[in-house]
Parts: C-alpha cells; structure tokens; sequence
C-alpha cells in the first residue's frame, strides 16, 4: 500500500529512505528480521507495537520488555501504563533520551541499560518461574508465540 503518512517527526523516515536501492522489500525485511531474532532474547520498550507492525510472532520467554517490567513499573508508580521510554530512562536511569526525532539506536541503548540495570533480578525471577513482566496489551497477543 502506498505510504500517506511518514511521520518524519517522529522517526526521521523521509519518502527516499523507502524508494532507495538499498530499502529492501517488506517481506523480504520481514524474513530477514524473523531470522536475527529467532530462538534470541529480545529486549526492547513496547515491543509488541515493532512485532505486530513486521507481522513476526516471538517467543514470549524470549522477550524482555522494558514497558512491561513489573519493578520498573510499580517504582514509578502513579504513572499510568504504559510509561514511555523517556520516562523510564529519565527516572530510573537519570539519562535523557527522545529528545529530537526518535533514534532507533538511542532508544534500543536505553532499553538496553534499563534492562542491564536488572538483569541479575528479572533472569533470576523467571529462573525460578516467577514471570516479572505485565502482560502486553490483548490485541497484540499474536506478535507472542
């Protein structure tokens, strides 16, 4: 379908990013994005909204979803869910990020070190089969395998 809304504020995506030689097709970005991530850990903030858009299933237990962590969440508490990336990373990490159009490097850094900051915590939770995540929104329950 044709594009009609960039959202170039956003995400810095102009229309030559998606004409250019090297843009590949959509289904063949999907398979290869499928491939990397397939039997991984995946960690990232809200990434049931990046899995339903490439249309890619992902192991739940395989999944460590910043936006969906218990601890983060009860620790900024009265924040409403979801709580945004910026927050998560100002709050608990006193790092700014999102600043201008969304840098997908930046953000995946700052999931990265919101994740590191626990890690020994949340791997032990689920070593000892206690999940320590929310549960994603219901409507992405297919993006979960």
């Amino acid at each position: 379908m044709p594009v009609t809304d960039y959202r170039t504020q956003v995400n810095g995506i102009e229309p030559h990013h998606l004409t250019s030689p090297q843009a590949g097709k959509f289904s063949d970005v999907q398979q290869y994005v499928a491939n990397l991530i397939k039997n991984k850990v995946l960690v990232g903030h809200s990434l049931w909204n990046d899995l339903s858009v490439l249309g890619i299933p992902h192991a739940a237990v395989n999944t460590r979803d910043v936006a969906l962590y218990q601890p983060f969440r009860n620790a900024l508490r009265p924040h409403p869910p979801p709580i945004g990336l910026p927050t998560l990373t100002w709050m608990l990490l006193r790092r700014r990020c999102q600043e201008g159009p969304q840098n997908p490097m930046e953000n995946a850094r700052a999931s990265l070190d919101l994740y590191r900051s626990q890690a020994g915590e949340w791997e032990k939770a689920i070593t000892e089969g206690h999940w320590p995540a929310a549960l994603p929104p219901s409507s992405f329950s297919r993006c979960y395998l």
